[in-house]
This record gives C-alpha cells, structure tokens and sequence, in this order.
C-alpha cells in the first residue's frame, strides 16, 4: 500500500529532523502550543537538543539541564517525567558488547514524530486550500497533473502556488508552461527553479508561442 501525501510529508521531515538539516527549537516555538507544551517544557526540549548536537551528550543529568536554565530541579524534573510519559522523548539502553556496561540516552525520535506530523497536517490544510482555488476548466487541471507526472509525486503547497503565479501573475501561456516543463524533463532537470529560468528567459526574449520556444531552445543548444 502507497504511503498518502501527509505520511510522505512526516517521512521526510522525520529524517530531515534526523540528520540536523530541519531547525527543530524553530518549529518548536511556533507550535508548542498545539502541541500543549508549557514553555519550560520547551526549554528543557531545547535544551536535550543543544546536549546532543553540540556537545554529542545524548544523556545529560538533571543538575546539567537545571544548571542552564532558571527553573527549579523539582520542575526540570517534573518536565523530563511529563515528557517522557506523553511520549515526546523517550530513554533507550544500550549495553557495551565488550565490557557489558549498560548506558542510558534519550532519544528525540517520539518528538520528531510529534512535530512532523503537526507540519505535516499544516502542510496538507494549505494544500486542500489551493486545491479548492484551482481553476475547474479542464486545461488548468491538466497542467497541475502533467507536473505531477513528470514529478512522480503530488505537488507542495509552494509548488501550486508557483504554477498559480506563472498563470495568473506572470501570465504565462498554458502551452508554454507545459513545453517549458518538457525542455526541463529533456535537460534532466526537472525541478521548479530550472523551469523558472526557462520561462523568465523565454519572457525577455519575447518567446510568445510554442513554435518560437522549440527554436529559441534549438538554437541554444546548437550554440553551446
């Protein structure tokens, strides 16, 4: 069974999270809140996140937590226990295979779920929102699933809102963003930013059909 668009959306930003290419305290602060954490909560959150990325000390005592913050060791604590009990962290033990000596660590995987699904369900309402402003006529539709296609995924939010703006803003003729969208897949590069620079220099050019597009693109490849 195919993953749907929101799990693909958690997917990557769980492995994004992972890997330290997502700023997590950033999507913390905006969504605490939703995520009905109080704000030394967050804090102590922030602060397991500084011990094991900067300092590579994934299981850091509760007087070295306390000690950076200006919360008292009952409510440090009282955090760490909540946390663990609603599942935003939790504690792994691992056992040396030589020595046999067992260690502790937390692990941040359970908070990285939390909030990737948050910013994922964020991702798909603002998704179903440009969906419903796309235009009904049959062309408009079949340019968002041509793009589709040739991406083998569904588009971002930010993505329909570029088509959007090559329509309505730039206007942009539907056939020359369709035949910008085939140079780019004949380039092997298909990605938003390649097509951009197509159109935007098609534009300057005064490229106004499909006809002058094949022979503009001809003529620079014949140049290079």
């Amino acid at each position: 069974m195919q993953p749907s668009t929101q799990q693909q959306i958690e997917a990557v930003l769980v492995a994004g999270f992972l890997e330290g290419n997502v700023g997590v305290p950033s999507l913390l602060l905006k969504n605490y809140r939703a995520l009905q954490l109080t704000e030394i909560e967050v804090m102590t959150l922030i602060h397991l996140i500084s011990f094991l990325e900067k300092e590579k000390n994934d299981f850091p005592t509760t007087d070295e937590i306390q000690f950076r913050m200006s919360a008292s060791p009952d409510l440090v604590i009282a955090s760490l226990q909540k946390l663990i009990h609603e599942q935003f962290i939790a504690i792994d033990e691992d056992t040396a295979e030589i020595t046999g000596i067992r260690s502790e660590r937390y692990n941040l995987t359970p908070l990285y779920q939390k909030l990737a699904k948050r910013v994922a369900e964020q991702q798909m309402a603002e998704l179903s929102t440009i969906r419903a402003s796309i235009p009904s006529d049959e062309s408009a539709k079949n340019i968002y699933s041509t793009f589709e296609k040739e991406f083998a995924r569904p588009l971002t939010p930010m993505e329909l809102e570029t088509i959007s703006g090559w329509l309505d803003k730039d206007m942009y003729k539907e056939e020359l963003i369709m035949t910008a969208l085939k140079e780019a897949v004949f380039a092997g590069k298909v990605h938003f930013r390649y097509i951009d620079r197509i159109l935007l220099e098609w534009s300057r050019n005064r490229v106004a059909t499909v006809d002058q597009a094949k022979e503009y693109s001809q003529r620079f490849r014949q140049s290079r």
